[in-house]
C-alpha cells in the first residue's frame, strides 16, 4: 500500500503535532508490518527530522505551507503518485484527492471556542476541518473528551472517530541535572489564550516573593489572539530577575529544563489531551492542572486540579508541590499506572490499522 503524508508539521520548529507525526513515523521505521508499506511524504520545505529517505521519500513542492499549497499543489502532484490512501495529521486535508483519507483531529478548539482565533483564520479553519471530517473515511483522535466534542460540535458519528492516544517521549537528562532545583517552576507548550499563562505568572507572584530563590520558566511561542503580553506581565509582577521566558528551546535545552523543574504548570481550560503535562510527569514532575474533563482523563491520580478563575488556589497548588514531599510522593506513585496508556508502538500500530481497513 502507497500512502500519501502532509509532512508540513515536521518543517521548520515543529510543534506538538509535528511531533506526533515524528512519533508515528519513528514507529513506523522499525516495524515489520509497517515496512511492507511505502510512505511519501510531502512537504514545503526539507524536512529537519532524521528520516530513512529510501523508507520515506520526500516530495518538496516549495512555497508557503498555506491551504493553497494544500488544497491546489498537492492535489495535482498526488493524482500522479498513484497513491492508495493520505494520512493527514494535522486537521484538514485536500478535498480533491481521490483515494480514502484519514484525518487526525486533535481538537476543535477553534469550533468551541471561535473567539481565540481571527476571523478570517476561524473561519478557514472551522470551514476545511468540518468539510475534511465530512468527507475523510475515518477520523483518528486523541482522546475520549475530543470524540464527544467531534460528535456533538461537528454532528459526526461515533463509528468513524478512532481514539487512539499518541505516545510520550521519554525525556532523557544529562546527569547532573536530575536533581531538580527545590523551587524551579516550569510551563511548556505554545502560548495560547486558553492557556491562562498571564495567570500563572500572577499566581506565581506571591510564591516569589515569600521564597526568594524560586525560579519560574515559560517554554513556548506566543500565538494569543488577543495578543498577551507576557513580558508586561512579568514586569509587572517584579518578575525579571525569576522568570524567564524562552520562545523557543532546542531539545537539549528542553531537557535540562525538564530535568532541573520540581513543578509542572498548565493551566489550560481546552485540549484535546495535553501533552507537555505528561512529558513532565515521565520526566519525575508533577503537574497543576486547571480542573477540566480532559485533564483528568490525561493525567487521572498524578496531578493536582486547581478550579477555573482561582488564583489563590493556584498559588497553593504549586507551593505544595514545591515543598510538600508526601504529596509529590503520592504523585509520583501514580505516574507510572498513568503513562502505560501512552506508548508509541501501540500508537503507530493502531493508525495504521486504520489506514489499511479503509483500504
Amino acid at each position: 500500500m502507497r500512502i500519501g503524508i502532509d509532512a508540513r508539521e515536521l518543517c521548520g520548529r515543529p510543534t506538538g503535532t509535528g511531533r506526533y507525526l515524528a512519533g508515528l513515523l519513528r514507529q513506523w521505521a522499525v516495524d515489520e508490518r509497517a515496512r511492507r508499506h511505502e510512505f511519501l511524504l510531502y512537504a514545503p520545505e526539507a524536512i529537519g527530522l532524521p528520516l530513512d529517505h529510501h523508507h520515506f521519500p520526500t516530495r518538496e513542492l516549495r512555497g508557503p505551507a498555506g491551504w493553497r499549497w494544500e488544497q491546489v499543489r498537492v492535489p495535482r502532484v498526488a493524482a500522479g503518485d498513484h497513491l492508495d490512501a493520505w494520512f493527514a495529521p494535522a486537521y484538514t486535508a485536500p478535498l480533491r484527492l481521490n483515494v480514502p483519507v484519514v484525518v487526525a483531529i486533535h481538537d476543535i478548539s477553534f469550533v468551541a471556542h471561535p473567539e481565540w482565533f481571527g476571523v478570517r483564520q476561524g473561519i478557514r479553519r472551522r470551514w476545511l476541518t468540518r468539510q475534511t471530517a465530512r468527507t475523510a473515511r475515518a477520523i483518528i483522535t486523541i482522546s475520549q473528551f475530543s470524540k464527544r466534542e467531534l460528535v456533538e460540535r461537528l454532528g459526526l458519528t461515533g463509528e468513524k472517530i478512532h481514539v487512539i492516544p499518541p505516545g510520550i517521549d521519554p525525556v532523557p537528562t544529562n546527569p547532573e541535572s536530575r536533581i531538580p532545583n527545590p523551587s524551579s517552576v516550569l510551563y511548556v507548550g505554545t502560548i495560547l489564550n486558553r492557556r491562562r499563562v498571564p495567570d500563572l505568572i500572577r499566581a506565581f507572584a506571591p510564591i516569589a516573593r515569600a521564597h526568594p530563590d524560586v525560579t519560574l520558566d515559560l517554554v513556548g511561542d506566543n500565538r494569543s489572539n488577543p495578543r498577551e503580553d507576557i513580558r508586561r506581565t512579568i514586569d509587572g509582577e517584579g518578575l525579571q530577575t525569576i522568570a524567564q521566558w524562552h520562545e523557543y528551546v532546542t531539545e537539549a535545552q528542553l531537557q535540562h529544563l525538564y530535568g532541573r523543574a520540581r513543578a509542572f504548570a498548565f493551566l489550560s481550560e481546552y485540549e484535546g489531551l495535553g501533552l507537555t503535562p505528561l512529558e513532565a510527569l515521565a520526566a519525575g514532575v508533577p503537574a497543576v492542572l486547571l480542573d477540566t474533563p480532559v485533564a483528568r482523563e490525561s493525567c487521572g491520580d498524578a496531578a493536582l486540579y486547581v478550579p477555573p478563575d482561582d488564583l489563590p488556589a493556584v498559588t497553593q497548588a504549586l507551593e505544595t508541590l514545591l515543598f510538600d514531599d508526601p504529596t509529590r510522593a503520592r504523585l509520583l506513585a501514580a505516574a507510572p499506572a498513568v503513562l502505560a496508556g501512552y506508548d508509541w508502538s501501540r500508537a503507530a500500530c493502531d493508525t495504521l490499522a486504520v489506514l489499511e481497513s479503509c483500504v
